[in-house]
């Protein structure tokens, strides 16, 4: 059987490559590229003669079969993105899916990641984060997630375009509020430029768009308090839980989990209401 290595390369400077990868891709029967011209510079500049072959979200699902085909007979396939580690809003996952499925090995060669590399220099809490990705044109559809996301605690990590940085920027700050946020462009190369602050001010300062790949790491929201079971904050709640004819110990445990508070609490606020009803 074969083996599908998934390489992580620089996202900007070239020499942010591991000495593992280079010698993979050096030694891979098949490289695969989701821009085969982006890699070969990158090849070029390390020395490796290999020439890579495209897949990309275009072409990915009629790609499998041959690359299956190479595994099968005992190959070496490197996969690689455009730049940082593949699968990370980038193609290649019906790729390793269908490798995983034929039995095949699959190993992740790691490296470069814009997400983390900006989530590293944020200056924002790091210990529990979501990467979202891009978000989604539509209108609707994105003003849904981003409610979905308001009351996240964590830290939020989000790929776009220069293109739509303003338009993001002014969502962002339409439905999580004046937090602080930090803007990161061009990680690694010449020009590039972490801007931190509340999103308000970067909204103003990325009014006309930016230049060059965007990552956006934003605060999470600020935990609540929970609420105060005995002074009868969850009272309405129980009540219309009651008339529903749900029994004291679900409605409880539902409602503790949806509001943060003490299940055991819950609990004896609802015998109390139920035995006072």
């Amino acid at each position: 059987m074969g083996v599908l290595y998934v390489v992580a390369t620089p996202i900007g400077n070239l020499e942010d490559v591991t000495l593992r990868a280079l010698r993979l891709l050096g030694e891979a029967d098949l490289v695969l590229a989701e821009d085969t011209r982006r890699t070969r510079i990158l090849l070029e500049r390390h020395g490796i003669a290999a020439k890579p072959i495209s897949l990309h979200a275009h072409n990915e699902a009629a790609r499998v079969g041959s690359v299956l085909e190479a595994l099968e007979a005992g190959g070496v396939v490197a996969l690689v993105s455009d730049a940082g580690t593949p699968l990370v809003s980038d193609p290649g996952a019906r790729l390793v899916a269908a490798a995983l499925e034929a039995d095949h090995t699959v190993s992740p060669i790691p490296g470069p990641s814009a997400a983390l590399a900006a989530l590293s220099a944020a200056g924002l809490a790091s210990e529990r984060f979501s990467f979202v990705g891009f978000l989604p044109r539509r209108v609707g559809e994105r003003g849904a997630l981003l409610e979905s996301l308001s009351t996240r605690p964590e830290t939020l990590i989000f790929f776009e375009s220069p293109r739509r940085l303003a338009e993001t920027l002014r969502a962002l700050h339409r439905a999580l509020g004046d937090r602080s946020a930090c803007v990161a462009r061009e990680l690694t190369k010449r020009h590039e430029e972490l801007a931190r602050g509340p999103l308000t001010v970067l909204t103003e300062r990325f009014a006309e768009g930016a230049k060059g790949e965007v990552t956006i790491v934003v605060a999470g929201a600020t935990p609540q308090p929970p609420p105060d079971v005995a002074a009868g904050a969850l009272d309405p709640a129980i009540r219309a839980g009651l008339e529903t004819g749900r029994s004291s110990r679900d409605l409880a445990a539902e409602l503790a989990l949806e509001h943060g508070a003490s299940r055991r609490q819950v609990y004896a606020r609802v015998v109390a209401l139920k035995q006072g009803d």
